[in-house]
């Protein structure tokens, strides 16, 4: 059973516990890193514990959501062993994972519905990393 890290700030939260119920549902063990609740805080302090936990291999990926999904982004990707994608329909959720190998889905909880999540979530899920020349292309992300 992959286990999901999850992450979010008072933004993200109402879809974070929905995707959680979501993925749960579909037989993914989950780990909430928070945040509990709809009162304003700091998405970094969800963000970076959640990150380590994949780096460290006690989850096998993550999903993370605030409003604009940017700064959860911008912040899960300041860990060298992240690959955050920021996506907003399906298809890009897909490509993220095949071309990237994101270890990371990021959410805008503020632009897209439940049902959009739900597909998001799903084309991610379902997407395999397809190696070849985006594995040529990963390799150098780090070496700068």
């Amino acid at each position: 059973m992959k286990k999901i890290a999850f992450a979010s700030d008072h933004a993200g939260y109402q879809l974070k516990e929905v995707i959680k119920k979501y993925v749960s549902d579909k037989g993914y063990e989950v780990e909430d890193f928070g945040t509990h609740s709809e009162e304003s805080c700091d998405y970094p302090d969800f963000a970076h514990p959640a990150a380590l936990a994949v780096e460290n291999g006690t989850c096998d990926f993550g999903i993370g959501m605030c409003g604009s999904g940017e700064g959860m982004q911008i912040t899960l990707n300041k860990h060298q062993g992240i690959r955050a994608g920021l996506c907003w329909i399906p298809e890009v959720a897909a490509l993220t994972r095949q071309h990237n190998n994101a270890n990371f889905l990021v959410l805008p909880a503020r632009f897209i519905s439940e049902e959009e999540a739900f597909r998001i979530v799903d084309a991610y899920l379902n997407a395999e990393f397809e190696g070849g020349r985006h594995e040529r292309r990963i390799e150098k992300i780090s070496k700068f």
